[in-house]
C-alpha cells in the first residue's frame, strides 16, 4: 500500500445500487486513500455515514453482504387490507415506513449516533466556516420550504436546532425517502415570524429530488487551491454513453411522476457533469441495470455490483492527475 493520501468523497444516491459506492470506496482505499469528509444523498448518505462513522471498506462490505434488503420495505397496518399499498400512499404519502432503515442504521453506527461526533478537529487551513465543520454531509429536500438542505450545516440556520445534538439516522433516513416508496419525514420545529416563535413542520424527501450529485460541495471558495481533491462516485455511465441508453416504459400516473422526478434530478445534475474538470473527478459505475428499488437483490448481483465499483475506481486512478486538478481549481 502507498502512503496514506486524502481526498474528500461525494456519493450519488441510488437505492440498493449503493453496494457499488462500497465497490469503489474499497478500490480507493486499497490504494491509499482516507476522507476526512464525505458528503451523500440516499443510498450515498447510508454509505457516506458508515465512512464517516470510521469503518473499514472489509467492514462495509461485509455489512452490506449480510444485509437482507427486503426488509427495508417496512409495510404498515394499512397493507394487510385489500388495496393496502394504494391506501398507504394515499394515507401516509409513501408505500414504506422506513423505519427498519433508520433502526438499522442506529444498530450498525453503534456509538456513533449524533453529529458531534463527526465534528471536524480544529484545522487553521480549512476554508469551512465553523458550522460546516462536520465529517459527514446528508442532502435532503424540504419539499414544505421547497429548497435543499444539507444536514448538520442547515440544521441551526434553517431550523434553529443544534447541529451537534441530531441524530445521523435521522437525517440518513429523511434522505432516503424516495418519492412514494418511502413515507417522507415529517420535522418539527420553531420559526420566527413577525419576530415571534411559531410552531412549524416540514416535509423531508430524497435529497435527490433537487440535486443526487452534489460534487461542488466541498470545493475551497477563499481563492487558495486545493489541499485534496474531491472525488465523485456516481452510479451511471459517462454522459457520453447516454446517448445508447434505451428508453423506459412510462405508464399510469404514478410511473409518469417517478418518471417526472428523475428526469428534473438527471438534468440538473447531467448538466453539470457534461463539464469536463467535473467529469476529471468522477468514478463512473456500471450498476448493469439493476433499479434503485430492487430490494429483492441477490447475493450474485451484490457481488458484481461491488467488483463494478472496484473496477471502476482502479480505471479512474490510473488516469487521475492531481497537478491537473489543482490548475482546475485555481
Amino acid at each position: 500500500m502507498t502512503d496514506e493520501l486524502k481526498a474528500d468523497v461525494v456519493l450519488e444516491g441510488g437505492g440498493v445500487k449503493g453496494i457499488a459506492l462500497v465497490g469503489a470506496l474499497s478500490g480507493l482505499m486499497g490504494a491509499g486513500y482516507s476522507f476526512p469528509r464525505v458528503a451523500g444523498t440516499s443510498a450515498g448518505a447510508i454509505v457516506g455515514a458508515l465512512l464517516a462513522a470510521g469503518k473499514s471498506a472489509v467492514d462495509m462490505r461485509s455489512l452490506m453482504a449480510a444485509t437482507d434488503y427486503r426488509r427495508f420495505q417496512d409495510e404498515s397496518w394499512l397493507d394487510a387490507l385489500p388495496g393496502g399499498k394504494i391506501l398507504s400512499l394515499l394515507v401516509d404519502d409513501g408505500i414504506y415506513e422506513g423505519e427498519y432503515l433508520r433502526s438499522w442504521l442506529d444498530e450498525v453506527l453503534g456509538d456513533v449516533d449524533t453529529f458531534a461526533q463527526l465534528a471536524l478537529p480544529d484545522d487553521p487551513d480549512s476554508a469551512l466556516p465553523q458550522h460546516q465543520r462536520y465529517r459527514l454531509v446528508v442532502n435532503v429536500s424540504d419539499v414544505s420550504l421547497g429548497r435543499l438542505v444539507r444536514f448538520p450545516w442547515d440544521y441551526d440556520r434553517v431550523y434553529g436546532l443544534d447541529p451537534g445534538g441530531q441524530r445521523i439516522a435521522d437525517a440518513v433516513r429523511a434522505s432516503m425517502s424516495i418519492p412514494f416508496f418511502f413515507e417522507p419525514v415529517r420535522f418539527e420545529y420553531e420559526r420566527d415570524l413577525a419576530g415571534r416563535r411559531q410552531a412549524a413542520h416540514s416535509v423531508l424527501v430524497d435529497g435527490g429530488m433537487l440535486s443526487n450529485f452534489p460534487i461542488d460541495i466541498f470545493d475551497r471558495r477563499d481563492g487558495r487551491p486545493p489541499r485534496w481533491p474531491t472525488f465523485g462516485i456516481k452510479l451511471s455511465s459517462r454522459p457520453g454513453a447516454l446517448a445508447d441508453s434505451f428508453p423506459k416504459e412510462v405508464d399510469g400516473p404514478f410511473e409518469l411522476t417517478k418518471a417526472m422526478i428523475g428526469t428534473m434530478t438527471s438534468f440538473r445534475d447531467a448538466m453539470h457533469v457534461d463539464e469536463e474538470a467535473v467529469q476529471a473527478r468522477t468514478i463512473f459505475v456500471d450498476t448493469m441495470g439493476v433499479k434503485s428499488t430492487d430490494f429483492d437483490i441477490d447475493a450474485a448481483t451484490q457481488e458484481a455490483l461491488f467488483q463494478s465499483g472496484a473496477a471502476a475506481a482502479g480505471e479512474f486512478l490510473d488516469g487521475w492527475d492531481f497537478d491537473r486538478y489543482v490548475d482546475d481549481h485555481r
